[in-house]
């Protein structure tokens, strides 16, 4: 068997309703004979082959097989549904065929199957889902890349724990949390002091920032004197009877922070998402 016969009957397997087949006009081509012929073996011998063995394809299913696959254009506008068999079914064809190079070319297409069930354990079978899984991708790239992103944000926890001596972990933890926002961060802090401002200078160009604190000191406004000299502009909004800390991402996202930005993980503090309370907080700020 040629080296290009091989990778033939390897395209020629695709995935359909989760099982590894091959089209009717594909095992005629490789048996060498007509298509009709393959129908006429079924029909006269319908007993020896069960359900598992072959099915016929639906609109739909022909649709996508032409779509993916140039060679198969003429079944386009054809009243005749294709076969899909499976490795069973081409074993009997084969057997019903009674040619030696139909029995030659069924070893090398049940290997290729068997091929294709190591290569689909593996992650790398090349099938028609996978075509379609790529047209899909292709259509919704943008979708597609936000949620990677947001798999591989370590913030999608929505609450946790950070105990003492974590200062690099939860620093990181709320420095990627500045630099997820798009449009808008809102601090909620009564202790805000140049460290805090520090880590408000990571996030992106263009985002704003208003912290509510319930003293605008005069040490505080030297800092932010210097900060807004270097950096975007961070307003200072005085706001009193405040206790905790909250952060506000994006007007989507609203974070209960159990310390200070500047003094997170000196001792144990949580942090837990909740959105659920937004509105009302926006809401009592304006």
């Amino acid at each position: 068997m040629k080296p290009n016969m091989l990778q033939e009957i390897d395209q020629c397997i695709f995935i359909i309703r989760e099982k590894a087949i091959m089209i009717d006009r594909d095992i005629a081509h490789l048996f060498g004979i007509p298509t009709k012929r393959i129908n006429e073996m079924l029909k006269r011998n319908v007993n020896r082959f069960p359900d598992y063995y072959f099915f016929r394809l639906t609109d739909i299913e022909k649709s996508e097989l032409v779509a993916n696959c140039d060679r198969f254009r003429k079944l386009k506008h054809s009243t005749h549904p294709p076969i899909a068999f499976t490795e069973y079914g081409v074993s009997m064809l084969a057997t019903l065929a009674r040619s030696e190079i139909a029995a030659q070319i069924s070893i090398n297409i049940i290997d290729a199957f068997i091929r294709m069930k190591h290569a689909e354990n593996h992650g790398k079978v090349l099938s028609m889902e996978i075509h379609q899984l790529v047209q899909k991708t292709n259509k919704h790239a943008k979708d597609i890349e936000w949620l990677m992103q947001q798999f591989e944000q370590p913030n999608n926890k929505t609450q946790g724990i950070f105990f003492n001596n974590q200062i690099f972990d939860a620093y990181a933890f709320t420095s990627d949390l500045i630099k997820r926002a798009k449009k808008s961060i809102v601090l909620l802090d009564n202790y805000v002091d140049e460290t805090t401002l520090v880590q408000l200078s990571k996030r992106n160009a263009r985002v704003s920032c208003t912290v509510y604190t319930e003293k605008n000191t005069e040490q505080l406004r030297l800092d932010l004197e210097k900060h807004n000299g270097q950096y975007p502009p961070v307003e200072i909004r005085v706001l009193k009877n405040l206790h905790d800390r909250f952060l506000i991402i994006d007007n989507k996202e609203l974070y209960h922070l159990g310390a200070s930005l500047k003094d997170l993980g000196k001792r144990w503090f949580a942090f837990s998402r909740m959105d659920g309370f937004l509105d009302e907080v926006r809401a009592r700020l304006d």
